[in-house]
């Protein structure tokens, strides 16, 4: 009978243990969902007087943003930069590019050696190896971080979840 007093209590004070979820700050493009950040969540964003900050969102309250122990109103922020996955497209698309790169002058170099015609430097498959490091290495490092610009397309709104009364 005791365990089941002691579980009854337990349950009945998880509402007072418990906090309610924070306010959101909701990217849209034309209305449409594109990403949600809420207190914890890293955020990359330009100030309208031109300022790049990054951090961990510490509070969101009455239209602020708390980030690195200051407060900005969500109109403030001109840009959101939306970061790379763990994996960073930049080195590699670069490394590519170098190994690319690297490939044709060696084909070339050899070809000034073995004192061959210029239109014989390269084969087909040479050629082929080549463009694909070149051109896959230039689109991997074109595809890291993105910035969405606010104003046009892309719209930033402050979604309040809790009443005033119970904040701070």
């Amino acid at each position: 009978m005791k365990m089941l007093r002691g579980i009854i209590l337990f349950f009945c004070l998880i509402p007072f243990l418990g906090h309610a979820q924070k306010d959101v700050l909701i990217l849209q493009k034309r209305g449409m969902h594109v990403h949600a950040y809420t207190v914890g969540d890293p955020l990359t964003f330009k100030t309208v007087y031109g300022q790049w900050f990054s951090g961990t969102i510490e509070d969101l309250y009455h239209d602020s943003i708390y980030i690195i122990g200051q407060a900005f109103h969500y109109k403030e922020i001109a840009a959101i930069r939306k970061l790379a996955a763990k994996n960073n497209n930049n080195s590699l698309g670069a490394m590519a590019m170098v190994a690319g790169g690297g490939f044709m002058v060696i084909g070339a170099v050899n070809g000034m050696l073995r004192k061959d015609a210029a239109k014989d430097w390269y084969t087909t498959s040479g050629l082929v190896i080549g463009g694909v490091l070149l051109g896959g290495g230039y689109l991997l490092t074109r595809s890291g971080n993105k910035n969405y610009n606010l104003g046009g397309r892309f719209k930033l709104q402050y979604l309040q979840i809790t009443k005033d009364k119970y904040r701070r």
